[in-house]
């Protein structure tokens, strides 16, 4: 039986811990964070990214504040449904991750009988939402999927040009033979200590859910995410209309400075905005300026842009 309780958050939100098909190291879950709106038939499922999990409250409450119910789904092996034996972040297909976005989308629309549903994603789950989309597309003739919204999605792999040629073979050799061997990389931190209130910036969130270092990157998974990123390439056809936010610059800073803030310093914003039209026929891509990697977590002033852009296209579009 699947438990709802009081969520880490505090009240009034609540985590409902979704039971999911045991793999190759045991039990395996998924948990759904709710923050309710009073009487509403709208609702918006919020989906993070690598190394992470949702905290973002100010976020959840500004679509709460517009009416949208809001659900966010800490995806299996991250955040609250990371359990004790599981390798983090690890799957081996991004295909692994629809039986709890099927199973979110259930509870929101017929258990709970929302009948007008916005999708949200950011980065990694960027990617992932709208495989997603496209595939169950057939499945939604009365249109409840109604918009989505990404957030700085991850697109194409980032560096020089050779990671996404001869150094995606590599990867996908690797991580066919030995899918759990660690991909060596240095991360300087730079990014969670932008974020995090005891460092320099203004957000709490579990660091053991969100490392300072991040967490490991497989070599299993990064195939999983090329083969994503070769989808998506090829077309897809997300079936509502689409907004696609990021920042309007990347950098590569080595010290705590005024780029880390106000800079893309993890994924390259180029291709975000490269990609964005294989979404399907209703894009709408803006660059936001001085915006960080998740752009709802930017500077205050950066924010309030950010979340003018989502009004004026909620309103257009959506609503």
């Amino acid at each position: 039986m699947n438990e709802v309780e009081t969520d880490v958050l505090g009240a009034p939100y609540t985590a409902e811990t979704i039971s999911l098909p045991a793999d190759d190291e045991g039990p395996v879950v998924a948990t759904l964070v709710h923050l309710p709106a009073a009487d509403s038939r709208r609702a918006v499922l919020h989906v993070h990214g690598f190394a992470d999990y949702f905290f973002q409250t100010e976020y959840a409450e500004w679509w709460a504040a517009r009416g949208y119910d809001f659900y966010a789904l800490d995806l299996r092996k991250y955040g609250r449904s990371l359990l004790p034996h599981q390798s983090p972040n690890y799957v081996e297909d991004l295909r692994d991750y629809f039986p709890e976005l099927d199973a979110a989308w259930q509870r929101i629309t017929e258990r709970d009988r929302h009948d007008h549903v916005v999708i949200t994603a950011h980065s990694t789950g960027g990617l992932t939402v709208p495989l997603w989309a496209d595939e169950r597309r057939d499945a939604d003739p009365s249109g409840t999927l109604a918009g989505i919204v990404l957030n700085s999605p991850w697109f194409d792999m980032q560096g020089a040009w050779w990671m996404r040629t001869i150094g995606t073979t590599v990867i996908k050799q690797m991580g066919a033979r030995n899918p759990k061997r660690i991909i060596p990389r240095t991360v300087n931190g730079l990014y969670a200590r932008s974020l995090h209130r005891d460092h320099e910036g203004e957000f709490e969130f579990d660091l053991a859910w969100k490392p300072m270092e991040s967490q490991p990157v497989y070599a299993g998974w990064l195939r999983a995410v090329r083969n994503g990123h070769a989808r998506l390439h090829a077309g897809l056809d997300v079936g509502c209309p689409s907004l696609v936010l990021s920042s309007s610059r990347s950098a590569v800073p080595m010290e705590m400075g005024d780029d880390v803030h106000r800079a893309d310093i993890v994924l390259d914003v180029n291709q975000i905005r490269r990609w964005a039209p294989n979404l399907g026929r209703h894009v709408t891509s803006i660059a936001i300026e001085d915006a960080r990697h998740d752009v709802v977590l930017s500077l205050p002033e950066v924010r309030r842009q950010v979340y003018a852009e989502m009004e004026r296209w909620l309103s257009a579009y959506v609503d």
